[in-house]
């Protein structure tokens, strides 16, 4: 008997009402909302592209060949991608679409390659090198040495400089408050390394237009909040001008990995490591448990 799954054309016509779903009923962050988005609108292209007219196992196969060989996705980002259509076909399921049931995103398999080594990490030589590179002497270079600082010295991921607002800070106090994922709130201690840091930008952040609007800590040059995607693209920049050779691509990400892995040689306790990135699961920080080429050496 053949299952009955949704057409191609009924099936992308809820994403605007899942994604408010998502927004309103479990206050998914505005990161999440945008990956969630972005996945969903990159299934449809290939669905569009390749002419595929119902939902099935070979269309999601076939994505998966897609972004592994077109695309050079690593395992995880294709799970998370198929994550995200798992979400939204339980919605539809839900929602009572006709065929929903059918749908085929439990049943392929995760792709388990890519993770035996757990993620990438700079040295520490590296990482020095890399903020020897930014340049304090500018105003934009204060910021960003502050937003790279979050990451590396308090293991913040994007998403979480990005929301940062300045009442979650207390220098006096020496304390910062987070919001993950899921708007899970955490307490970090700020090194008084850090809180110079901060302290920094602040003295400065007055002069970007329109600061004294913005609740987010971070300005942009063009007096909006910082988005993720500058800070991405400043990170490329700053780390090619380093000229740092990695024999993987290092992204911003980079620098919360070589966080954990600096305080996992240092023999960090693993739950302290687990707090301090905002885990909600130990197996989430067991992939940083494991030995530094450079303690390897």
């Amino acid at each position: 008997m053949t299952v009955k799954t949704v057409a191609s054309a009924t099936f992308f016509k809820r994403v605007d009402s899942f994604v408010e779903y998502r927004r309103t009923v479990y206050e998914s962050s505005d990161q999440t909302i945008r990956s969630n988005l972005a996945d969903i609108r990159l299934f449809e292209r290939f669905i569009e592209e390749q002419s595929y007219t119902t939902i099935t196992g070979e269309a999601v196969m076939g994505f998966q060949l897609y972004l592994k060989k077109d695309r050079l996705n690593t395992g995880g980002s294709i799970n998370r991608k198929l994550f995200s259509l798992r979400s939204y076909g339980h919605y539809l399921k839900v929602s009572d679409v006709d065929g929903a049931g059918g749908l085929p995103f439990r049943d392929v398999l995760k792709i388990r390659t890519g993770y035996g080594n757990g993620p990438q990490a700079l040295t520490k030589g590296q990482v020095r090198s890399f903020f020897e590179h930014i340049d304090r002497a500018t105003y934009l270079g204060i910021r960003d040495y502050c937003v790279y600082a979050l990451m590396y010295l308090l293991g913040l991921r994007a998403g979480e400089v990005y929301g940062l607002e300045l009442k979650n800070i207390d220098l006096k106090a020496k304390e910062l408050m987070v919001i993950g994922k899921g708007r899970k709130r955490r307490s970090l201690h700020v090194t008084n390394e850090m809180a110079g840091i901060i302290g920094d930008w602040l003295s400065v952040r007055e002069y970007f237009v329109h600061s004294n609007s913005i609740t987010q800590l971070f300005v942009s040059k063009k007096g909006n909040p910082l988005a993720i995607r500058t800070m991405e693209d400043n990170f490329k920049k700053i780390l090619e001008k380093s000229k740092i050779n990695t024999y993987f691509n290092a992204t911003y990400h980079t620098l919360r990995h070589s966080f954990a892995s600096h305080l996992n040689d240092k023999d960090v306790d693993i739950l302290v490591l687990q707090s301090l990135l905002g885990h909600s699961s130990l197996r989430s920080t067991q992939i940083y448990i494991h030995p530094s080429e450079e303690r390897v050496r």
